[in-house]
């Protein structure tokens, strides 16, 4: 079944998939602290009774179950040179037991590590990882491709650049895990996740585990009126609850399959059952899917760009967006002298800067004699995509810098531009086509910049015309309207008015410019941006490349959206001028001392942090109050923005980065009588789980709050975690789990300790299958949904 194939097999009806691997692994005599993989290896009728019992109750797809079967993950079991075995091996067990009826789809899951921007494992290396994968299940005999569980956009990213640079013809769907708030583990929403992979090539994105059917209705629901691809969802059986020692989820089969309905109606294409759900789950399923239909897709397209925590969508009935012209070298010698050192701290600053003003999108130009530009865009990339919601513009010359900037860059960006230069548009297109990117369309050619609307017109047409060989169209791109200078040519302007008046209401195209050009040479400039600005808006401009700053164009832009209906309800115009808009950061240095600090925590700047330290100090800060009133009250805040959804993991991360560098600079200037004793907690995963990006974080946060953390890794057995305890005279132990299979162990640890008469030891316990009841349930004296929750249990029972 190639890709079209797939497509329409979706449509035509409610596809079904098949239940949970795992749990039914267990039920069939799977131990605790092996590799799943290699033990269905050596005990292959247990898939092949489960796979052949799915397919009988009416899956129409079976995940082959090589969850676990990257090099990665097989390292932690000495099985990496195994891995086209496993692969290969597996893929047969899965055709064995389902035969020719059922489709079999590789499943690529998690590496278990954070990638580049957000942790140390290089980009390209994870692409790699998943590409030998991809091979193997190819090698194998897959129908195609599943990669679930993605609890991170860029590492789905890297899953399905590999898999389609392996593997171009057969389907790919993709589903991420979200929380209880509806955001990944590095911020992401469902809708921004779909923008994002759909454009990259998925052939159906949703959901999977984490949550039961209920709280998959929503977010279905927010996904479906920006779908081009079919959606999916496999949602828990419930909450895992422990009975017996034993991890069992609460959902009965009728009740389970009672609420697909709700699900299929939201927008769900595409359905099965995660952690905990059975063939008897899938069975009552197939009986009610046998009277829906399959939801259609609404669009063929969406002219959308994504960062990794937000989207921004161009149209007549949206916000005029805003493209930050400020991250550019071009006539700034501030930015030029440090691009030149090395340094983006002041692209960091415009870029928080930009945001707060009221920026859509952060144009990126590091084009810069003198420097390494395809480095320090890779380099830039990786400063602002935790940094910033705004999605990115990528901006250069060099088609060989662009590319390298699309494969990183952690979601949908803008590419500025595509002209009709013949080696730009034959380079670039490609490069659109493959990483889903939009486009600004640049109506020039290799001999001349066209001056009339009917020359005009003719370039923007070929190129619309070249792009329709890649698939691409209207709603991929942003026509540039030519902004020419008055002061040479008086006519000019009037040519770019009719030029966005023709894109807009003709092509239905989105439309941008850089608005600055028609005041090039002229006095009082900001008076001749400003009208022209309101003009074009008036004529249908969607976007312009502008600096944020500028009061006056701003002002317009507000207005704008409030009087043409395009801001709803007036919130985003009554916030602006009622509310308080945040100090600048580019003026750091005009701050007070303690301020700088504080902010340099706040924002993550961890560059700048020590300097700002030493000259609080040498203008006569105490040590001991900058800890208590610049990066303590700052640390305290980062959390309760995280608390409101403001802050996600990528900004928490890099204030606690921040924050630790401000307590080493100050390590030296501190006396032992003003720092106060040390609380000692142990940090452990539990035995038989190998997941611990989770409890690493958790680590972090609580180093940055003062306690000497004894992090014992993970898969570690309750003995080593009890006796370190005992040793080190620990009160407070964190436990994490990943797997329902591993939630077993933390009540063996805690009923340990109780035998062994350590009632003074405390527990702390958190995991993506855990909860408070959960909590309840064996002992322990709180549960910690995430890193912030958990620093303030810490605190709280060390008491």
């Amino acid at each position: 079944m190639n890709r079209i194939e797939f497509r329409e097999f979706c449509l035509s009806r409610p596809v079904l998939l098949d239940g949970a691997t795992g749990t039914e692994l267990v039920k069939q005599g799977l131990p605790g602290g092996v590799c799943p993989e290699l033990w269905v290896l050596e005990n292959p009728q247990a898939i092949i009774n489960i796979q052949s019992a799915y397919q009988q109750a009416g899956s129409d797809i079976v995940y082959i179950p090589t969850f676990g079967a990257n090099r990665l993950k097989l390292q932690e079991f000495d099985l990496a040179d195994r891995l086209e075995e496993i692969n290969t091996q597996l893929c047969a067990y899965s055709r064995e037991a389902v035969g020719t009826d059922c489709l079999i789809f590789g499943d690529i899951a998690p590496t278990g590590e954070l990638i580049e921007p957000f942790g140390p494992l290089a980009f390209e290396k994870c692409i790699n990882i998943y590409k030998e994968q991809a091979q193997a299940l190819l090698a194998g005999g897959v129908n195609g491709f599943v990669i679930e569980t993605m609890m991170d956009i860029q590492e789905a990213r890297a899953a399905l650049i590999g898999v389609r640079e392996v593997c171009p013809d057969l389907p790919v769907m993709v589903t991420m895990t979200y929380g209880e708030e509806g955001r990944t583990l590095t911020g992401t929403d469902p809708k921004t996740a779909l923008i994002t992979l759909q454009a990259l090539g998925a052939d159906a994105v949703g959901c999977n585990c984490s949550a039961g059917p209920e709280k998959m209705v929503e977010w279905v629901a927010a996904m479906k009126p920006y779908a081009t691809v079919p959606l999916l969802a496999k949602p828990n059986a419930g909450q895992p609850k422990l009975i017996a020692g034993k991890t069992v989820f609460d959902m009965p089969p009728a009740e389970y399959a009672a609420k697909f309905e709700a699900l299929i109606k939201a927008g769900a294409n595409i359905v099965g059952g995660c952690c905990g759900s059975s063939p008897a789950h899938i069975a009552k399923i197939k009986d009610l899917a046998a009277n829906l239909t399959s939801p259609a897709i609404c669009r063929e397209k969406i002219c959308a760009v994504s960062s990794v925590r937000d989207t921004v969508e161009f149209g007549s009935n949206q916000p005029f967006a805003v493209i930050g012209e400020r991250i550019n070298p071009t006539g700034k010698k501030s930015l030029q002298a440090e691009l030149r050192e090395g340094s983006l701290n002041l692209a960091r600053k415009y870029a928080i800067d930009q945001a707060a003003a009221g920026a859509s999108l952060l144009d990126v130009n590091m084009g810069l004699s003198g420097i390494d530009e395809h480095a320090m865009m890779q380099e830039a990339i990786k400063m602002l995509a935790p940094l910033s919601s705004c999605p990115l513009c990528l901006d250069s010359s060099n088609p060989e810098v662009l590319e390298t900037a699309l494969r990183l860059y952690p979601g949908r960006a803008l590419l500025n531009s595509i002209s009709a230069e013949h080696e730009r548009i034959a380079k670039m297109l490609p490069l659109a086509a493959k990483y889903g990117a939009i486009f600004i369309l640049l109506p020039v050619t290799d001999s001349t910049v066209p001056e009339t609307l009917d020359e005009r017109k003719e370039v923007t047409e070929h190129i619309l015309a070249e792009a329709g060989k890649y698939g691409l169209g209207v709603d991929d791109c942003i026509i540039d309207g030519l902004v020419m200078t008055v002061s040479s040519s008086p006519e000019a302007p009037r040519v770019t008015l009719d030029f966005i008046d023709w894109c807009s209401r003709e092509l239905l195209a989105n439309t941008t410019g850089g608005i600055s050009n028609v005041s090039f040479g002229m006095p009082e400039r900001g008076v001749l941006n400003s009208g022209f600005l309101g003009m074009l808006i008036g004529r249908g401009l969607s976007s312009a490349i502008i600096n944020p700053s500028a009061e006056i164009m701003m002002n317009i832009k507000f207005s704008s959206d409030a009087l043409l209906g395009r801001d709803r309800k007036l919130n985003t115009y009554l916030q602006k001028y009622t509310g308080v808009v945040r100090e600048s950061t580019a003026k750091a240095d005009e701050l007070a001392p303690l301020k700088r600090c504080y902010n340099a925590v706040i924002y993550g700047e961890e560059d700048d942090i020590d300097r700002y330290i030493a000259a609080a100090i040498s203008s006569g800060e105490r040590p001991g109050d900058i800890v208590d009133n610049a990066l303590i009250p700052a640390i305290v805040e980062v959390g309760e923005k995280y608390d409101r959804k403001e802050y996600f993991l990528p900004q928490l991360m890099m204030s606690a980065q921040a924050m630790s560098k401000g307590f080493k600079a100050l390590e030296s200037e501190l006396s032992d009588s003003s720092q106060p004793a040390k609380n000692k907690i142990i940090m452990a995963t539990v035995k038989g789980d190998i997941h611990d990006i989770g409890k690493n974080i958790v680590t972090l946060m609580l180093g940055n709050y003062g306690f000497e953390v004894i992090d014992l890794g993970k898969d570690v057995d309750t003995e080593t975690i009890l006796a370190t305890a005992v040793e080190q005279e620990v009160k407070l132990i964190g436990l994490s789990a990943l797997m329902t299979t591993t939630m077993p162990e933390m009540a063996k640890v805690l009923e340990a300790a109780r035998i062994r008469g350590l009632h003074n030891i405390k527990f702390m316990i958190g995991g993506a299958v855990v909860d408070q009841e959960y909590a309840d349930e064996i002992g322990a004296a709180g549960y910690a949904a995430d890193a912030v929750e958990a620093v303030r249990i810490a605190e709280s029972l060390s008491k």
